[in-house]
Order: structure tokens, then C-alpha cells, then sequence
């Protein structure tokens, strides 16, 4: 589950690292209330209004400006809410604006360029450890400074049995180039930082820039952050952080009726029962020279209620050509779904107006099979993985 920025800033000074601080506005009214409480808690003359939205590279599409006087904080406000903001990592149509954080400038008048630094933590797959990823290149995309110029990222693989050590914190602000009230600033900011990680469960923290200003404190001036969803049961009051108006609504929809579906840009509509298949089935579709739709995983209870939801999501999508069922019969009987098949595609009458071919393996998989040739309707039935992708292939053509 994905957070705001100011969601992610939040949990961080929980945990006692040091944020900029910022209060969020819905509307141009709000931001300039924001920015006068911010004056006066901090004296901050200057505001930097930032979009709020799921989506890094805000300030490229226009979404990150500063503000010098209340006068441009209402017009910035005003003119960021609302819009579409298009980034690097959005459609083509872009997110809506909501909502703004309004937060106090830590660029100090006239000193000089402050050291801005990339900080993350995330788990390293590769040895099924938790690693912090950072470099001195901050304020960049960590991508392109991977490319460019790899030697200035460095990483801290942590030892799950024993967690961050004190020395590892010590090399980070080691490496980072850092000395005397600034390195201890920096160890102390790395130890909360994984100690946020941690604590809440979180599958990425990505702060980008990390701020050393001119006094020598650390701060995280951004937070990208990514929640477990599977640990989300013990952190009621972050689950209560997901705003679904920034994700998929059909995504969103496939959970309310206890669905697994993610959305993809595809031609093939796939329905199967279990995740390892769905990836084998996804497979399939490009091998017999198609492109998955989506994943939709409808679990061990695909009666006609549950097939029927899952068509009418994958239908939603209009670019999908055909729809591949894909069922192993262990749990369920394959002849419960095959029944199932037919009765959702009854129900939706002209809904469905894509070729639909039907795979079912395992228990009662030659009374499925009956079942779907008898029922007089337009849907091809397979036996062998093969056949299946000889059918798909011949419906594409």
C-alpha cells in the first residue's frame, strides 16, 4: 500500500527522524492558512507547496513549486489542485490533484548549495535481506545515477538476527562524506530510519533528498513510502492511510468482492485459480503470441456468483480480445466450475462479446469438459496446456 508524502512523514517522525515539516491543504484557502501556522511555529517566510499524489517526479510535471509570499501560495495552491499532473511514472492522462502539502522552506537564504543525499531501504531479494541503498547524489533519479555513475551508490545489508548495527550506521555517514556534527546527525537519522522501516512493516522507504543543511542537521525532505498489505492487520491506523482514489478502481473493486486482480496492459483476459498458475498462464498467453490483460487469481471458490465478478472486471478492460480460463481442479471440482462458466456467461447475456476458451485440469476434468461442449454457447474447451495456447493463438489471429 502506497502512502503520500506527508502519510509517509508522518511515520517517520513517529519514529524520531527528523522531517520537514509541511500541514496539507484541500483547497487554496487552506494552503494559506497552512503557511501563516507554519510561519509562526517556524518563521519560514517561504513555502514550498508540493502535489500530492502517488507518483515520484512530481516537480518535473509542475507538482513541486516554491512559493514566496502568502499571494503565490494561494495562486500555486490553486492552480496544483485539480490539475493532472503528468510525471515520468504516471499515464498519459496523469493523477489528479487532491490535496497539497504546504511545508516550510529549509533552504536557508543566502548560504550555499546545502549537500542533498538518496536514502532507502528495502529488501535485497537477492539474499532475502533488508538493505539501505544510498548515495551522495541526492535530488537525482536514482536510476539514471545508477547508470551513469554506479560507484556513487552504496549499500547496508542488514543481518536479520541481530538488525542495524551501530558500525553500519557509523559507514553510512562514513561514506556519505560526512564529519563531525553532521556524522553523528546522520548515524542517528539512519538508526530511526530503519527503526520506521521496521516498526511499521514497510516494504520501501525512499527519502530523496536527505538535507544536510547548513547547521549541520539531517532531515528527510521527501518520503516515498510502501506499506506491507499482508502485515496492515496489525497497524490499524495505517490502513485507514489508503486513499483509493490513487489506485486502480477496478483494482479496487476486485478487493471489495475478494478478488486478486492487477491490472495490465494486454490483449488477453486471464481468469485462473492460484497465483503460480496464473504466472504459468500469463506465460502461456505471450508464447501463443498474446499479451495478458490482467492477473486475476478467483482462489478455490469459483462458483458462478465469484466467475461472473471476475468476467465483468476483465470485461471493464476494452482492450481485451479474448478471455483464457484456466483452472486446476483440486480443491474445487473442475465440473463446479465449468457449471459455473455457464451459468455467469448466461447471466450476462450479450455482455460478453470476446471468444472465451476454457482449460480445466484435475478432479471431474472430462465432466467439465461435457459440460462446456453441451452448453450450446460461444466457449472452446482445452484439456492440455498446449491446446490452450493453440486456441488462443487462433482466436488472435
Amino acid at each position: 500500500m502506497n502512502l503520500h508524502e506527508y502519510q509517509g512523514k508522518e511515520i517517520l517522525n513517529s519514529f524520531g527522524v527528523r522531517i520537514q515539516r509541511g500541514i496539507v491543504a484541500h483547497n487554496a484557502t487552506e494552503a494559506v492558512a497552512a503557511a501563516k501556522e507554519l510561519t509562526a511555529e517556524t518563521g519560514t517566510q517561504w513555502h514550498v507547496i508540493k502535489a500530492q499524489v502517488h507518483a515520484g517526479g512530481r516537480g518535473k510535471g509542475g507538482g513541486v513549486k516554491l512559493a514566496k509570499n502568502l499571494q503565490e501560495v494561494q495562486d500555486i495552491a490553486g492552480e496544483i489542485i485539480g490539475m493532472d499532473l503528468v510525471t515520468p511514472q504516471t499515464s498519459a492522462e496523469g493523477k489528479r490533484v487532491h490535496q497539497v502539502l504546504v511545508t516550510e522552506d529549509v533552504y536557508y537564504p543566502g548560504e550555499s548549495e546545502p549537500d542533498e543525499f538518496y536514502i532507502s531501504v528495502l529488501l535485497n531479494r537477492a539474499t532475502g535481506r533488508n538493505m539501505i541503498m544510498y548515495s551522495t547524489e541526492g535530488g537525482m533519479d536514482i536510476e539514471t545515477v545508477a547508470e551513469e555513475t554506479p560507484h556513487l551508490i552504496f549499500t547496508e545489508e542488514i543481518d536479520p538476527s541481530v538488525g542495524l548495527l551501530p558500525f553500519q550506521a557509523r559507514r553510512v555517514a562514513f561514506n556519505l562524506g560526512l564529519s563531525g556534527m553532521a556524522f553523528k546527525e546522520m548515524t542517528k537519522f539512519i538508526s530511526a530510519l530503519y527503526s520506521a522501516y521496521e516498526g511499521c512493516d514497510a516494504s520501501l522507504f525512499e527519502i530523496n533528498p536527505v538535507l544536510k543543511t547548513s547547521d549541520n542537521k539531517i532531515m528527510a525532505v521527501d518520503a516515498k513510502v510502501s506499506l506491507d498489505e499482508n502485515a496492515l492487520y496489525r497497524h490499524k491506523d495505517y490502513a485507514e492511510m489508503r486513499d483509493i482514489r490513487e489506485e486502480n478502481p477496478v483494482e479496487v473493486e476486485a478487493k471489495e468482492v475478494g478478488l486478486n486482480y492487477v491490472d495490465l496492459d494486454g490483449n488477453v483476459g486471464c481468469m485462473v485459480n492460484g497465483a503460480g498458475l496464473a504466472m504459468a498462464t500469463m506465460d502461456l498467453i505471450k508464447q501463443a503470441g498474446g499479451e495478458p490483460a490482467n492477473f486475476l487469481d478467483v482462489g478455490g471458490t469459483a462458483d458462478a456468483k465469484r466467475v461472473e465478478e471476475a468476467f465483468r472486471l476483465i470485461l471493464k478492460d476494452d482492450g481485451v480480445k479474448a478471455i483464457l480460463i484456466n483452472i486446476f481442479g483440486g480443491i474445487v471440482r473442475c465440473d463446479r466450475v465449468a457449471q459455473g462458466v455457464v451459468d455467469a456467461y448466461k447471466n450476462m447475456g450479450d455482455a460478453i462479446k470476446v471468444p472465451i476458451i476454457v482449460r480445466l485440469q484435475g478432479t471431474n476434468a472430462d465432466i467439465a469438459k461435457e459440460l462446456i461442449d453441451s452448453s450450446g454457447l460461444d466457449v472452446q474447451s482445452a484439456t492440455l496446456f498446449q491446446e490452450a495456447a493453440d486456441k488462443v493463438q487462433e482466436v488472435l489471429a
